[in-house]
């Protein structure tokens, strides 16, 4: 979860990532920031992430986005 939220901090310091669970429900990341963060944790966990994995419930919290990368690592 440590490598997790520095990705994220360093995508934006300024969300309480480790707290919030309604990043999406509450438009706290808009779609550019996921752009961006989708390519940071393909390149830090060596993972693809599908358009099909980019629903709110993957990305809602860092810990949907933990469980998601921990899945697709597995495959």
């Amino acid at each position: 979860m440590d490598k997790l939220l520095e990705i994220l901090n360093e995508v934006d310091d300024s969300i309480d990532f480790e707290n919030e669970d309604k990043l999406i429900d509450n438009h706290i990341l808009d779609s550019f920031t996921i752009i961006m963060l989708v390519g940071e944790l393909e390149d830090a966990y060596d993972i693809t992430i599908d358009a099909a994995e980019m629903t709110p419930e993957n990305f809602n919290s860092a810990e949907a986005m933990l469980a998601m990368i921990e899945r697709l690592q597995e495959d």
